[in-house]
C-alpha cells in the first residue's frame, strides 16, 4: 500500500535516502494499535546533509526565472490530482481520520499550490520614475534563502503544502521536518514533487525529533522557520529561532468559540457544531471546542438538539463504509482527552454525552474516544480553559451578548472564533471587536481560502506574517529597494545633505 512505501527513508537530493542515526521510532494504525512501520529519527549529521544539500542548490533555484518555478507548480498540481486518492489513504493510514476528511486536506492543500503558481504576478515589485532629477527608485523581493518548515501529524500533506510551495514558488530551497507519526504522506510529496521537475535538492525531508528541531534552529544556513503546533513548543521554537537571528512564524494552539445567538437558526448551528466539533475527531487548530449559546433558553435548545446526533456519531476505521470519526492519533492522547472529560466532570460540569470507555469490534486496540458533550461548563475549568485537541464539546450559558464576547475576548487563545445570528449589528460588532485572527459569521471553521492569510493572534501565533496568502509572499521574501541614477548630461556638485526629490535640479 501506498501508505507505507519510503515511510523508512528521509528525502534529500532529490531521492530517498535512508537514515543512518541506528534511532527509529514506530508508525502505528491508530484504529488497530498495531505497528505497520518505522521511521527513522535523523542525527545532526543527517540535517546537515539536508541543508548542505539545500544550499547547494540554492543559488541555481533563486537565479529561475519566476515563470519556470511556476511551472513545476503547475506540474506538481496535476500530479497532486492524479495522486489524490494515494495521498489521502497514506494520511487516513497512519492519522486515522476518515478517507473523505483526507481528501478535503489535500484538495486544501491544492489551492496554496495553485495560488503559487501564480508567483511572477505576487513577486512584482513597485517602481517610481524621476525621484530626483534623473533618479528612479524601485523594490524587489529576493528569496530567503534556505528555510525550514516543522509541521504537525493532525495535518501531515496540507499543513506542509501552507508553505513548501510558497517558498519554493519565491526562489527559496526547503528542509521539511514532519511529524514522525504520519510521515508517508510528506515523503510521497516530495517524491512527486521531483517528479514535476523541481531540481534536487530544493525540498528535501527529514524525519526526526527535537535533536533535528533544534539543529534546525541552531543552523547558520537557515535563514527563516515555519512552524504549526501546540504553543509551549511554539514559544520554544519563536525564542530560540530569533535568537539565532532567523525569521520565524510559530502558529500554536487554539481554543475556538462559537457564539449561538438566540436568533441563530439553530438547525443550521447544530450542524455547524457537529462537523466543527467532532471533524477529524477534534484534531484541528481550527475545531469548535467551546458553544457559547446566550442564555438558557438558547442552551437548551441546542443541547437538545446537539445530543441525539452526537450519540449517532459512525465510529471507526477510514475506509469502513459511513464512517464519521476516526480514532485519535495514540494511546497516550486518548487517555488525556479521557482525563479532560473526567476532570471537567468532577469540576461540577454535566456530561451529556460521554464518549470515554469506547471500545468497537475488531478494533478493541484502537484508540477511540467517542464524541462527547459536556454542557454547564464554567471558565475555570480545564475544558474550557485548555486546547483538548479531541472531540470534546462545552457548551457555556453566558446570559448576554456582552458576556459572551467577553469570554471570546478573555481567553489566552486567539485562533478563531465563529458567530451564529441573524442579527447583523451583532455580527458586525462581534467581527470588529473580538481579538482574534479568523472570524466566521455563521460559519463554523473560518479557515481562510488559499489567497487570503491564516494566522491567529495572542497565544496562537508568534511571528509578524501568517502563512499562504500574500502574508506567505512577504514572509518567504525580503524587500530590497533600488534607487538609480543614470545621468544624462546634467553637472552637479557634492551634496551633502539628505533633501527631497522637489529640492532637486
Amino acid at each position: 500500500m501506498l501508505g507505507l512505501i519510503m515511510t523508512d527513508t528521509h528525502y534529500i537530493g532529490g531521492s530517498a535516502v535512508a537514515g543512518t542515526s541506528g534511532r527509529q521510532q514506530d508508525v502505528y494504525n491508530p484504529a488497530t494499535g498495531a505497528v505497520i512501520g518505522s521511521v527513522p529519527l535523523a542525527s545532526i549529521d543527517e540535517v546537515n546533509q539536508a541543508v548542505a544539500s539545500a544550499k547547494a542548490a540554492l543559488a541555481g533555484w533563486a537565479a529561475t526565472p519566476p515563470a519556470k518555478r511556476a511551472q513545476v507548480m503547475f506540474n506538481f498540481r496535476d500530479l497532486l490530482k492524479s495522486h489524490h486518492t494515494e495521498i489521502a489513504t497514506a494520511i487516513s493510514l497512519q492519522h486515522g481520520k476518515t478517507l473523505d476528511d483526507a481528501k478535503g486536506e489535500v484538495a486544501r492543500g491544492m489551492e496554496v499550490v495553485e495560488f503559487a503558481c501564480g508567483i511572477p504576478h505576487l513577486l512584482k515589485g513597485d517602481y517610481s520614475a524621476q525621484v530626483a532629477g534623473n533618479v528612479d527608485s524601485y523594490s524587489q523581493r529576493q528569496p530567503v534563502g534556505v528555510v525550514a518548515g516543522i509541521t504537525p501529524f493532525n495535518f501531515p500533506a496540507m499543513v506542509p503544502m501552507w508553505m513548501f510551495p510558497m517558498a519554493l514558488a519565491c526562489g527559496n530551497t526547503f528542509i521539511l521536518k514532519p511529524s514522525e507519526r504520519d510521515p508517508a504522506a510528506p515523503l510521497l510529496l516530495a517524491r512527486l514533487l521531483t517528479e514535476a521537475g523541481l531540481p534536487d535538492g530544493c525540498l528535501n525531508v527529514v524525519n526526526g525529533d527535537k535533536e533535528a528541531v533544534d539543529t534546525l534552529l541552531d543552523h547558520p544556513d537557515v535563514g527563516a522557520i515555519s512552524f504549526v503546533g501546540s504553543t509551549a513548543i511554539g514559544k520554544y521554537i519563536y525564542g530560540r529561532g530569533c535568537n539565532n537571528g532567523k525569521r520565524v512564524q510559530a502558529l500554536c494552539g487554539a481554543k475556538n468559540h462559537m457564539v449561538i445567538m438566540p436568533d441563530a437558526d439553530m438547525d443550521q448551528a447544530v450542524d455547524a457544531a457537529m462537523g466543527a466539533a467532532y471533524g477529524s475527531a477534534g484534531e484541528r487548530c481550527m475545531a469548535i471546542s467551546a458553544v457559547l449559546a446566550v442564555g438558557d433558553d438558547t442552551a437548551d435548545r441546542f443541547v437538545a438538539q446537539l445530543a441525539p446526533k452526537v450519540r449517532a456519531l459512525k465510529i471507526g476505521q477510514y475506509d469502513e463504509p459511513g464512517v464519521e470519526m476516526g480514532p485519535v492519533i495514540t494511546r497516550e492522547s486518548q487517555k488525556r482527552v479521557e482525563d479532560y472529560i473526567s476532570q471537567g466532570e468532577a469540576d461540577g460540569a454535566e456530561v451529556v454525552v460521554d464518549g470515554r470507555g469506547l471500545s468497537l469490534q475488531g478494533y478493541e486496540d484502537g484508540y477511540f474516544v467517542g464524541g462527547t458533550l459536556i454542557d454547564r461548563v464554567t471558565p475555570d475549568m480545564s475544558v474550557y480553559r485548555d486546547e483538548i485537541f479531541g472531540p470534546v464539546l462545552s457548551v457555556l450559558r453566558p446570559k448576554t451578548y456582552e458576556d459572551a464576547r467577553q469570554l471570546v475576548i478573555d481567553h489566552e487563545y486567539g485562533n478563531g472564533t465563529a458567530i451564529f445570528t441573524r442579527d447583523g449589528d451583532a455580527a458586525r460588532d462581534f467581527a470588529a471587536n473580538v481579538n482574534i485572527g479568523m472570524v466566521g459569521v455563521n460559519v463554523p471553521i473560518p479557515v481562510p481560502v488559499a489567497y487570503h492569510s491564516f494566522g491567529g493572534w495572542k497565544a496562537s501565533m508568534f511571528g509578524d506574517h501568517a502563512v499562504h496568502g500574500m502574508e506567505g509572499v512577504r514572509f518567504y521574501t525580503k524587500l530590497k529597494t533600488v534607487t538609480a541614477r543614470w545621468p544624462s548630461g546634467i553637472k552637479e556638485g557634492a551634496v551633502f545633505n539628505f533633501h527631497s526629490g522637489s529640492d532637486t535640479k
